[in-house]
């Protein structure tokens, strides 16, 4: 299972993302625990079962094994923590914002891995999410790590072809039954 057997997925209707997921992926610029960590989180985040047995094994090959549990575990704290921040952003009773969250968020403190890597990472699922709130959060400690505006897209374009793909991929899947 590999990159090259989801794009052979992808029909031709949708030659663009099978062109882009290529690109974001092929032709990436981000180092390598940042673009498949950024890959693996995004494939979790899209919910798609194919997409995630194609680009797992691949990210597992490409990261070390604290890498593949910190893209794993941002995935999971994010697929929490967007809903509630953007919850609590939405409505428009804003007294909610004052009060205690309560939840437990210990691996951001301590992911095992560098924290810009699993900030990218952080931010890329919430991208996939939808929650402005964690989107912004995000972006800004990124930024005020040195990580510039390219790298910050990079991560974004990914989250948002993998998403792409997820949706067209489990379409056709249930289209074909």
């Amino acid at each position: 299972m590999s990159l090259d057997s989801l794009k052979s997925r992808i029909p031709d209707y949708a030659k663009d993302l099978k062109l882009n997921l290529g690109s974001v992926i092929g032709n990436s610029d981000l180092p390598a625990q940042q673009l498949w960590g950024t890959v693996l989180a995004t494939a979790i985040a899209s919910r798609s079962p194919i997409v995630l047995r194609e680009l797992a094994p691949e990210a597992k090959a490409n990261l070390s094994p604290e890498a593949y549990t910190a893209a794993r575990s941002a995935a999971a704290v994010m697929a929490m923590n967007n809903v509630f921040y953007r919850t609590r952003h939405l409505l428009s009773d804003h007294e909610y914002g004052s009060l205690r969250a309560g939840l437990r968020m210990n691996v951001i403190g301590n992911p095992g891995v560098d924290k810009v890597d699993f900030e990218l990472w952080s931010f890329a699922v919430s991208a996939i999410n939808g929650c402005g709130l964690c989107l912004d959060s995000h972006e800004q400690v990124l930024r005020k790590a040195g990580v510039d505006r390219e790298t910050v897209q990079e991560a974004f374009k990914i989250a948002s072809v993998v998403q792409a793909v997820g949706v067209t991929l489990d379409a056709e899947a249930i289209l074909a039954e």
